[in-house]
């Protein structure tokens, strides 16, 4: 049994209080700095490791089209505003004040957005699709950001000694692997080091930044635009080519929005504002004033702050900081994957939770098992970072370009901001991700098309899927008898045996197909019969007493509805458990639970087109059994097989 609604991100939005207000200001602040630290260590883990390749790869975009001075103060000019304009003023201070209680990210703005009053049914159209290209994207990101962060950091390494080399893949794989192998353990014991080597991090960045921006002073001049503007004027194909890589400067801004939820609002931009923008701006600044005066560093740009005495250390705890970055992005994507899978955007998948504090702990085997593949590959593929910027970065425009447009209509509709200042401000900043997005689009011949190719490929799963539970539903519908009907003609002499039968069903207005098989095959009926329906409503919890809707039919006869939140693990029984606050008692540990096991066919003539079919009908045989989805005890549960063909 599954059921969503026929547009997934259709809703209402339920806000929570902030908490309790009779806290003393001393628990207040140490509060504040332990969710500022655990912000550390899960939210910045990836812009806060863009230093070892981002200033690199946007001068060395520069190489032989401008002289060294103007393509370092350019290209460090550029970075500025970005991390300025782009993270601060749009992530930090616009687009994390739209939350969708309290939870952020691609997904949950895009459902804000869609409840957003007087919306054409073609906008909201735009915005269900933009959704799911979004995830598709952030997916493609997932795999690239692995690799690039670690082999960075091993690279390394190189810088001390050319014999090195042949150990960096090797050694980036053993780590990679590592990494994805202790997932199933879980994070969150491990996590609480993240915080404080990440603050070490930016210490270190901020540090050694610092020495050598002294040294040379000058490089201040570029927070002026000027010289990004000068880059333009003097070779405008070279400047707007190193767009592509000055965009790696801002990968990891929309984690800032995503895990909203986890530390709240304040906690991460005040940990942006006051820890790791000031460490990053003293760290490229410090790389600049480095390349000013020896230029042939270009290609060691992170390193050549790093004095010989600090290098090994240095490139231990950057490698530390890589594996913490990717640890935040394959829980991004578990995260992603256990919203679009409640959403009905993905087959139904084992979902671990791994502590029993933390809901967002969770652990996707299917999921890290293709990242795992899939991070490895790409390794062996391009085997250095140099090679991989040319890859990374479209993934994360294409993101930006679609909660721009959210983010506008949220600003305009909910909160009623003048429709010139929406406009204006919204569009500047919709330009702006355009013009680094076709920037990137540049690179695709030279592996931008990869993570492309990779979000095409999820695109066309999660469409497929989505198309095919419509015309699966329909059909089930459409074959199916209305209950009104059934209970109307109900045989009065059936055999009614004593207990409770509950019947999973996609729908509550018609005969479940398990029950019509039971009653012919088994010629009974249990003198209570609940048919149970599963919601997931687009809001990432709900509340306990919005959870279940009951109704009684007559004859014995129940439906429950049971809503649950995109964050939330259904749980069928405990549900029903909870129904005697709803005014139904029922006996749920000795009761029977009915499912329906459907073999899928291929129909003469099928809305979904033959590849669609056969790779729904693929999708849907691998998808988890609903009885372990739904956490029914596996010694109460009865399979009833049924064929449909689609």
């Amino acid at each position: 049994m599954e059921s969503h609604s026929s547009d997934p991100l259709a809703g209402a939005p339920e806000h929570h209080g902030d908490g309790e207000h009779s806290r003393s200001p001393a628990n207040d602040r140490r509060d504040m700095f332990g969710l500022m630290l655990g912000a550390m260590g899960v939210v910045f883990g990836d812009i806060g490791t863009s230093p070892l390749y981002a200033l690199r790869a946007t001068v060395l975009a520069t190489e032989g089209g401008l002289p060294n001075h103007i393509a370092v103060m350019g290209s460090l000019s550029m970075i500025f505003w970005a991390l300025i304009l782009v993270v601060t003023v749009k992530y930090v201070l616009i687009i994390m004040r739209a939350d969708n209680n309290g939870e952020g990210g691609t997904l949950a703005l895009a459902a804000l957005a869609h409840r957003s009053p007087g919306m054409t049914r073609r906008i909201k159209a735009t915005i269900g699709i933009g959704a799911i290209v979004g995830l598709a994207l952030f997916f493609g990101d997932g795999m690239l950001t692995p690799a690039i962060t670690v082999l960075s950091a091993v690279e390394g390494l190189t810088v001390e000694s050319n014999s090195f080399a042949p150990l960096v893949v090797p050694l980036a794989l053993v780590i990679l692997v590592s990494l994805f192998l202790i997932q199933s353990r879980g994070t969150h014991k491990l996590g609480r080091l993240f915080g404080p080597v990440m603050l070490l991090w930016f210490a270190v960045l901020a540090g050694f930044g610092a020495v050598s921006l002294v040294k040379t002073p000058g490089i201040l001049a570029a927070v002026n635009p000027w010289y990004a503007l000068l880059m333009f004027l003097h070779a405008p194909w070279v400047a707007f080519v190193s767009l592509g890589a000055v965009v790696l400067a801002v990968t990891g801004c929309e984690a800032l929005y995503a895990d909203m939820g986890h530390f709240g609002r304040r906690p991460i931009q005040f940990a942006w504002l006051f820890v790791a923008l000031p460490a990053l701006m003293l760290n490229y600044f410090g790389q600049g004033a480095a390349l000013l005066r020896n230029p042939e560093q270009a290609n060691i740009a992170f390193f050549s702050v790093i004095p010989h005495w600090a290098h090994m250390p240095v490139v231990a705890l950057a490698a530390l900081a890589a594996i913490i970055a990717s640890q935040a992005v394959i829980t991004g994507v578990f995260s992603m994957t256990q919203q679009a899978v409640q959403l009905g955007q993905l087959p139904r998948m084992e979902i671990r939770h791994t502590s029993a504090t933390d809901y967002g702990q969770i652990f996707v085997p299917r999921m890290n098992l293709a990242l795992g593949i899939g991070v490895v590959l790409i390794v062996l593929i391009f085997k250095s970072s140099n090679a991989l910027t040319a890859a990374y970065g479209i993934a994360v425009t294409g993101v930006m370009v679609i909660d721009t447009f959210n983010a506008g209509i949220v600003a305009g509709k909910q909160w009623r901001w003048a429709p010139l200042l929406v406009i204006g401000l919204f569009g500047a900043m919709g330009i702006s991700d355009l013009l680094f997005f076709i920037s990137n689009s540049l690179k695709i011949p030279e592996g931008g098309w990869l993570p492309l190719f990779i979000a095409a490929c999820v695109f066309v799963m999660m469409d497929t899927w989505r198309r095919g539970r419509r015309v699966h539903l329909e059909k089930v519908r459409s074959e199916s008898l209305p209950l009104s009907l059934f209970l109307e003609r109900a045989d009065k002499s059936t055999t009614r045996v004593a207990g409770l039968g509950v019947f999973l069903s996609s729908r509550t207005d018609v005969v479940p197909g398990a029950l019509l098989h039971n009653l012919k095959h088994n010629k009974v009926l249990h003198e209570r019969v609940v048919i149970a329906n599963v919601v997931v409503d687009d809001t990432p919890l709900v509340a306990p007493a919005q959870r279940l809707e009951v109704e009684k039919l007559g004859k014995g006869f129940y439906t429950v509805r049971v809503h649950h939140g995109f964050f939330e693990t259904p749980d069928v029984p405990q549900a029903l458990r909870d129904a005697r606050r709803f005014g139904l008692a029922l006996d749920v540990d000795t009761a029977t639970f009915f499912i329906g096991r459907e073999t899928l066919i291929q129909a003469e003539r099928s809305e979904l087109g033959s590849f669609r079919n056969r790779l729904y009908r693929a999708m849907a045989g691998a998808a988890l059994s609903p009885a372990l989805f739904y956490h029914l005890p596996p010694n109460r549960v009865v399979e009833l097989g049924t064929q449909i063909a689609i």
